[in-house]
This record gives structure tokens, sequence and C-alpha cells, in this order.
């Protein structure tokens, strides 16, 4: 079964998920955050998810940020939402960093690099591969 990572945005959030084997870790979508849920409930209907893993923003000493308390109230929410599947977070700390960073290893031009929809879905992707290293999944 796969996880699904969310990288929750009060505009947009981005999505990645893992191949049914766990082995590699993709950018799935970026998704209007007022969307989000039915989204994932039309993901999850066609595909076997076994739970999700949420990105939680901290400052660099640890502390929350201010959008630390949003992410909270949307877990809540997804937790209610998806009831018959697990809901973890994951320190989110660096990842828009490593994301712009992967992009331009990467060869993607400035202009890709601007889209914040794509830098969203890539840090979904590290928060995603984070979680898969500490698990050993």
């Amino acid at each position: 079964m796969r996880i699904l990572a969310i990288d929750f945005g009060l505009k947009r959030t981005g999505l990645a998920v893992t191949d049914p084997a766990r082995i590699i870790a993709t950018a799935l979508a970026t998704v209007d955050s007022r969307e989000l849920m039915d989204y994932l409930k039309r993901y999850t209907a066609k595909e076997a998810v076994e739970g999700f893993v949420v990105g939680l923003p901290r400052n660099l000493d640890g502390t929350p940020t201010d959008s630390t308390a949003n992410v909270h109230l949307f877990v809540e929410s997804l937790k209610r939402q998806f009831p018959r599947h697990w809901v973890e977070t994951a320190d989110e700390r660096f990842t828009s960093v490593l994301a712009q960073r992967t992009m331009l290893q990467a060869g993607i031009g400035k202009q890709a690099r601007r889209n914040k929809g794509t830098v969203d879905r890539i840090s979904a992707v590290l928060i995603l591969q984070g979680w898969m290293g500490r698990r050993g999944a």
C-alpha cells in the first residue's frame, strides 16, 4: 500500500506518494488547499493508501512557526475525514531550501523554479523520503 505525503499550505498543497512497494517517493500533484480533501478522497478511492505523512513546519530552533497551528488543524481534519488511515507528522525544516537546491541541480530553469507549485511537490517528496529513511520503509 502507498503512503501519501502532504506539504500543506493555506493556498496550495504539495503531494507526493510512494509506489506500492514503498521504494520510491514521487511527486503527485499540487492542489488548491480548498479542494484538498475532495482530491484525497478521489485518490484514495482509486489507489490503496495506508496512511498520510504531513509536513510539520518548525523554526530552525524547533519552535512552532506561524503555520504550525494551521497544520495541526489540518491534521485533525484529515484524521476525521480518513478514520481508517493513520496520520503522522514529520519535521519539514529545510524542505523548501532543499527543493530549490534539487531543482537547481537538476537543471530546471529559472521560470520553473519560481513556480511555487513545483517547490511544494518537491517538498512533499523530500518529506516522504525523509520519513521513509527514518522508517527503513
